[in-house]
């Protein structure tokens, strides 16, 4: 096969977002040139026929966990407190083989919608292991999709995490729930060291990071030696932070400050830092982000399903923070759609206290689910635009397709009426990974038989598991709505704020 490749006579997005028919010349993994039609005369370029097509970057999830692409349509009415007392079941049990099998899962429905790259916040407990996250990094690699992978990770239950919620519990449940214990954060450090050196991918491929994963489930002792280890191996960092309001009223209470303040103060904000969600934020977080070069993945889709409330997102680019967007992952967003995320994104924006002209444009978007992904992942310069340099991450779209006929504006189409099924082929690295709709480096049929037989196992293991965890549910949700009911100096649901006064928008 000739090293060269011509993807030839498409309609081209450019970095400016604007369109022209094109051909954009690959050599290797690497684009070499956006040029002329017919320019490249060269009988040694294998070439594509990409006339009647769109070609755009591939799209970058800012935020997504691997380990729940067998739980997808698990859960409905959950919010994110009763949605992690059910995570011992709903992840439980789960061997290093599993652990492939939803990572394969996960990333053949991104690159099927058009996703080439993504930041996996990978769980497996008590403690995060070599082996588990090498099978996660293996079914990225055989799918040949790029990933920055976070493996998530704390030293306190969730029991033990919220203040007052272990003695709300009645006995036995509340002995059972506390049996479930996390590692201590030394172990866990050292298995991510253990991790790290023995990692055997390209870095402009698939790399590691670290996912301490909310800060009150982390000690500081075990915030500060995850800042020391990213910062001794430059690794990048991605937590959830402000997810919710009762997580933002516990900073307030363990703290005596803001989750993003507290994290400031222990010196882990930076470039490489990338807070997952971020909706209960004020003006002074956004600042501090901001200043120390930090990233946000909005996942608006998630934040809707969980009842979280809706992020900000217009301050956040207002103050100069760089946004991302993500779909979260397939246990309580049910989809890695990054169109359907996009389009998500967009409309969140326009029912907040903004008018019109401050809303979020389709251009806005966009750049967030492609330059913003790819330096929230660590990949800025790299991936996200077709321009010389760059890797050949391609995505291409059938511009027959419903979806774009008439075409009118390709951008707004892209983010208003494109769903995925326009996705005609996807290129990454130069290699084609979905050609005409159809997987080139896996078997989806057998992936699929797989997956069933999977969960017919788990399901059976983790019964114990369900089971106590739907005993404990309804005193885990009255307690942290209760919780959650405090004043706050935020308010970020869509219905007006309540008795509090709290300020709608900050």
């Amino acid at each position: 096969m000739p090293a060269k490749l011509l993807v030839a006579g498409g309609r081209v997005l450019r970095p400016d977002l604007e369109c022209s028919i094109a051909d954009v010349l690959v050599d290797g993994d690497t684009i070499a040139g956006v040029v002329e039609p017919g320019e490249v005369k060269d009988d040694n370029v294998r070439r594509i026929d990409a006339r009647g097509q769109l070609v755009i970057p591939g799209l970058v999830n800012g935020h997504n966990h691997a380990q729940t692409n067998l739980a997808k349509g698990l859960f409905d009415r959950h919010n994110l407190e009763t949605y992690l007392n059910a995570s011992p079941w709903a992840g439980g049990r789960r061997t290093v083989e599993d652990h492939y099998l939803a990572a394969v899962i996960g990333a053949a429905e991104m690159v099927r919608k058009g996703c080439t790259a993504s930041y996996d916040m990978f769980a497996e407990f008590p403690l995060p292991s070599a082996a588990g996250v090498e099978a996660v990094a293996k079914g990225y690699a055989v799918v040949g999709m790029r990933a920055t992978i976070a493996p998530m990770m704390a030293d306190r239950s969730f029991y033990e995490a919220i203040p007052g919620l272990a003695d709300a519990l009645p006995e036995p449940l509340r002995s059972e729930a506390l049996k479930i214990r996390l590692a201590d954060h030394r172990q866990s450090l050292a298995a991510c060291r253990e991790m790290i050196r023995g990692w055997k991918y390209p870095l402009d491929l698939i790399r590691p990071a670290l996912g301490p994963t909310i800060p009150h489930h982390c000690s500081d002792e075990f915030l500060a030696g995850c800042r020391d280890l990213a910062k001794e191996l430059d690794l990048g960092m991605q937590m959830h932070v402000g997810e919710t309001k009762m997580q933002a009223v516990v900073a307030l209470r363990k703290y005596g400050r803001t989750m993003v303040a507290h994290l400031d103060s222990l010196g882990l904000l930076g470039p490489g830092f990338c807070v997952a969600h971020g909706v209960w934020l004020d003006d002074d977080d956004r600042a501090r982000l901001a200043d120390r070069g930090a990233s946000v993945s909005h996942n608006p889709g998630s934040n809707m399903k969980l009842g979280s409330g809706m992020a900000d997102a217009r301050r956040m680019l207002d103050r100069g923070v760089n946004l991302a967007i993500g779909t979260d992952g397939a246990g309580c967003s049910d989809n890695l759609n990054v169109f359907e995320a996009m389009r998500m994104a967009s409309f969140v924006a326009r029912v907040a206290d903004h008018p019109p002209e401050r809303w979020l444009s389709s251009r806005e978007v966009f750049r967030a689910m492609s330059e913003g992904g790819a330096k929230a992942l660590g990949f800025a310069g790299t991936i996200g635009r077709i321009e010389r340099g760059y890797k050949a991450d391609l995505v291409l779209l059938d511009l027959g397709h419903v979806h774009y006929v008439p075409l009118n504006d390709v951008v707004n189409q892209l983010v208003f009426c494109e769903d995925g099924t326009g996705v005609h082929s996807v290129m990454i690295g130069g290699k084609m990974v979905l050609e005409a709709g159809r997987f080139t480096t896996i078997d989806f049929a057998r992936i699929a038989a797989q997956a069933e037989s999977a969960v017919e196992r788990l399901r059976e293991a983790n019964r114990g598991a369900r089971a106590l965890a739907e005993k404990l549910e309804p005193y885990v949700g009255q307690y942290c709505t209760g919780l959650a009911a405090t004043p706050y100096h935020v308010h970020r649901f869509c219905g007006p704020p309540a008795a509090d006064g709290a300020p709608a928008g900050r």
